[in-house]
């Protein structure tokens, strides 16, 4: 393992943390009252543009597998299809499991799917990017003992980062702190019942509708965020760390 790959690595991983940052100051230039929390979906669907852009450019530039023997423009259209097929399978794949970990199933369905979409482009893309839309590469990768390289060993770590990122910010939502992106659509439910018979009946349902919309996904989507950012700074750093007791199978 030679230190211009991990270098090579780190300078990747620091243009990816910077389209993030990118995603979140640019669009307040153009684009009025914009806000990561008040415009949330818009934010997604920015993020999710970036973070793509970058995943694919640096895979033009840093090309870190070999060259595929096959390169008519065919073989590549062909390619570009299927990873684009993929790249929706795990956004509907993600959406279900989502719902089926209590997401709401018919309310609030964009916000569940742009929550499997920015998913999906911090842990799918750059699957597709690095190993193609190959399924068995995706099984040896994530499988013991079966990366093959650093970009194999760092694509480990900001994908799993990024699930326990998600994971992670679900977890003050249920807590009492008060805050306006914490309350969930079950609460609202529930708040509702209680209130039903009383003069602020409609009031109260209108009001929460509200701040339920304002609420899903925010925690869960920020902290695959920062899951991801984190994957990206700490990967470099942990296999510079491990490198000399790190073996790979094509060295």
């Amino acid at each position: 393992m030679k230190d211009n790959d991990i270098k090579r690595l780190l300078y990747a991983h620091l243009l990816c943390i910077f389209s993030v940052i990118l995603s979140t100051f640019i669009p307040s230039l153009f684009l009025e009252r914009f806000s990561i929390l008040e415009t949330h979906l818009t934010w997604l669907c920015i993020c999710s543009v970036f973070v793509t852009a970058v995943n694919l450019v640096l895979y033009l530039v840093v090309k870190p597998n070999a060259p595929s023997k096959r390169s008519s423009l065919s073989h590549k259209v062909a390619r570009f299809l299927k990873c684009c097929i993929y790249f929706l399978m795990s956004c509907f794949c993600f959406h279900v499991i989502f719902v089926l970990y209590g997401a709401p199933l018919i309310e609030l369905v964009l916000e569940t799917f742009l929550f499997a979409v920015i998913l999906s482009t911090f842990t799918t893309v750059p699957c597709l990017c690095l190993l193609g839309p190959n399924i068995k590469a995706w099984l040896r990768v994530f499988s013991r003992n079966g990366v093959a390289s650093i970009w194999e060993n760092s694509l480990q770590i900001t994908t799993i980062s990024s699930f326990i990122g998600s994971w992670l910010g679900a977890f003050p939502i249920p807590l009492d702190w008060e805050r306006p992106w914490q309350c969930s659509l079950t609460e609202g439910r529930c708040l509702h019942q209680e209130k039903r018979e009383g003069t602020l009946s409609q009031i109260f349902t209108y009001g929460c509708s509200i701040k339920t919309t304002k609420v899903w996904p925010i925690s869960c989507t920020l902290g695959a965020t920062f899951g991801y950012v984190a994957g990206l700074a700490v990967s470099p750093l942990w296999i510079y760390w491990n490198r000399k007791r790190l073996t790979y199978k094509n060295n």
